[in-house]
């Protein structure tokens, strides 16, 4: 019987996510029932990196970003290795991903998406918060279709009387139009009112740009425009975040912290599924839209990571190998990009293994190219179905 992790008051599963300095792990709150998702920081990585100072500053603004259409940051625990950041559990995944997957959005509904994306921006600026990387990767959706803008790291918070920040950063897709000339087009679809709206917002020159009043006030905007709820005035209160940084022994809740693998069980299973079809954990083709992929096998975990390690060095990529854990890191095929990916083994059953491959740096289109190739290269490894199999069979005979 496998037992659950738990921190604090939070019974912990499987890890959803993971990057270069944290994991992001399925949680519940075992007094309210409620799911969330615990990003998992190493204390000793993040002091040896000089990021504690960068943390710090991103968890205060979270906290302070109080609005629906934020990703909200419940509390902040510690114990003397790990900080753990507590946020709102967001099921939808990326607006990237449902415009990878339909190709393109009704104007209905991009609007409603601009509309929201704009509210949640405002409510940012009037606390003197500026996300600094906003695109589609880091706008999420929750199970109602809302907005919900995530990942402020790049963020900050100006000086007193300081109107324009002036420092590049970014993701070079997306970063602020003065750095270029504002040379594009815009498909045959668009509306009047979209081409219209789009021009005044890539004006190059920041004097002359549109503001987020006047676009408020754009006739395309305001179309079904529906305000959003008023926002609850709370006290902010950032004692959690200063005790987990500054004190290992002020957060007490962290003490019955559990270490070890997290094998997969019937509670990550349901975790992992869409609804309760479970049938949509093992088909790759579904997951290439959500960054990432799992596939099962029935070799064993050493030739499984074996094959993988093999396939990647011969893709160009370097592999770091830990506890049936690699990372595969590298540039991208035009030597354009780097891009970093997450393979993790886990065993569901006797003689059965699950494979994930998740995105853990670097864009998501680049991924999505290596993670076709990539996958394309381990049929000796991959574990197909009868009728998976029946399918591929007659696919492949020749024609007479």
């Amino acid at each position: 019987m496998v037992v659950l992790r738990r921190v604090g008051k939070y019974e912990v599963g499987r890890t959803i996510g993971e990057g270069t300095f944290a994991k992001v792990k399925f949680a519940q709150n075992t007094e309210t029932g409620e799911s969330v998702a615990m990003k998992v920081l190493d204390r000793a990585t993040i002091i040896k990196h000089n990021m504690v100072d960068q943390i710090k500053r991103e968890i205060s603004i979270m906290k302070l970003v109080r609005h629906p259409y934020v990703v909200r940051l419940h509390e902040v625990l510690a114990s003397r290795t790990k900080i753990y950041i507590i946020l709102e559990f967001i099921t939808g995944g990326e607006l990237f991903d449902k415009i990878i997957h339909h190709g393109k959005l009704s104007e209905a509904e991009s609007r409603r998406y601009f509309q929201q994306l704009i509210d949640g921006v405002q409510y940012c600026h009037s606390k003197g918060v500026y996300h600094r990387d906003l695109k589609p990767e880091n706008l999420l959706l929750d199970s109602q279709g809302n907005l919900k803008i995530s990942d402020f790291g790049l963020s900050a918070m100006p000086a007193q009387g300081v109107s324009l920040l002036r420092t590049t950063c970014g993701t070079p897709n997306y970063v602020a139009p003065e750095i270029e000339k504002a040379e594009f087009s815009c498909p045959s679809w668009f509306s009047i009112g979209a081409k219209s709206l789009l021009c005044k917002i890539l004006d190059p020159n920041p004097e002359t740009r549109m503001r987020i009043e006047e676009i408020r006030n754009d006739e395309w905007f305001k179309k079904n425009y529906v305000p959003v709820c008023e926002v609850e005035t709370e006290d902010i209160n950032l004692d959690d975040v200063f005790a987990a940084f500054d004190d290992p022994e002020a957060s007490e809740q962290s003490r019955n912290e559990e270490l070890g693998p997290l094998n997969l069980n019937a509670f990550d299973l349901i975790i992992l599924s869409q609804g309760l079809n479970l049938s949509a954990l093992f088909d790759r083709r579904q997951d290439y839209t959500r960054h990432e992929t799992r596939f099962l096998s029935r070799k064993s975990a050493r030739v499984v990571l074996s094959s993988m390690e093999v396939v990647a060095q011969s893709m160009g990529f370097k592999t770091h190998i830990r506890n049936y854990k690699m990372r595969v890191e590298g540039l991208t095929a035009n030597k354009a990009a780097h891009l970093s990916i997450m393979i993790e083994i886990f065993e569901i059953a006797p003689s059965f293994l699950m494979v994930e491959i998740q995105r853990a740096g670097g864009e998501a289109a680049d991924y999505l190219k290596f993670n076709q190739n990539f996958c394309s290269k381990l049929d000796d490894i991959i574990w197909k179905s009868a009728i998976e199999k029946s399918k591929s069979h007659i696919t492949r005979m020749p024609k007479r």
